[in-house]
């Protein structure tokens, strides 16, 4: 069984050293009888990541960036190949949010297109026998004081995609900062080069080292079994 994840840097395997996203340690919480490909690319919201380099930096008259071609890029059209991508009883993990809430082109996405897109790819997903898992965006690392707080956009989005589809919602941003309140990385004064948050952390409050990602992926592993996902027979 294949598990294929598709998101921005948060999941991707690396966007350049330290960063690692949760994506590339999630296998470590699986059996060998589950096989994880990492799809998910640095830098991308859904319609970056769907279209790639034909979404334009132009907006057309409804708000949205453009399109010059409705071709999908090469790591959407291998996951649909009926022979090599998505098999009934794989699963599909999505994560975007992050970039979307960009202002310009080609990242913006708006709230409606952001439930289009998604329905899209939980909808190809079923049609194919495999099962589609939302994932709200991971937060990032604000504090309010000694308490971390929620930060990311598009997570009721994310849900009402969920509620309309059927497809389960991991909601990994509400998981992620409550990790960090357990953690006490709050108050912190900015420094992402030593102590727990650094270790975290790479360089920013977005991105994770090895360490981080390996404690967001057994966030993602643990909200799987206590869900009750099919996946949760393949945990270790």
């Amino acid at each position: 069984m294949t598990v294929w994840l598709a998101g921005d840097s948060t999941v991707a395997n690396s966007s350049g050293a330290p960063i690692v996203g949760w994506g590339r340690e999630l296998g470590q919480y699986l059996t060998t009888n589950a096989t994880v490909v990492n799809n998910a690319v640095g830098g991308r919201s859904v319609q970056t990541w769907l279209y790639e380099s034909a979404v334009t930096n132009s907006m057309n008259s409804s708000g949205e960036c453009a399109l010059s071609s409705t071709a999908y890029a090469s790591r959407w059209q291998s996951m649909l190949d009926a022979s090599t991508g998505m098999k009934a009883g794989d699963y599909l993990f999505i994560q975007f949010g992050i970039n979307d809430g960009d202002p310009s082109c080609p990242r913006h996405v708006g709230a409606a297109r952001y439930r289009e897109l998604l329905t899209t790819m939980v909808r190809a997903a079923q049609q194919r026998g495999a099962n589609p898992v939302l994932v709200t965006p991971v937060a990032a690392l604000t504090c309010s004081g000694s308490t971390a707080t929620p930060n990311r956009g598009f997570v009721t989005d994310t849900f009402t995609v969920g509620s309309a589809t059927g497809a389960p919602v991991i909601d990994l941003h509400k998981l992620s900062y409550t990790l960090y309140n357990s953690l006490h990385f709050c108050p912190f004064n900015g420094d992402y080069t030593s102590g727990p948050v650094g270790a975290f952390f790479a360089n920013d409050h977005t991105h994770f080292e090895a360490a981080g990602a390996r404690q967001i992926a057994g966030l993602v592993a643990g909200a799987v079994r206590d869900q009750g996902l099919g996946l949760a027979a393949y945990l270790q």
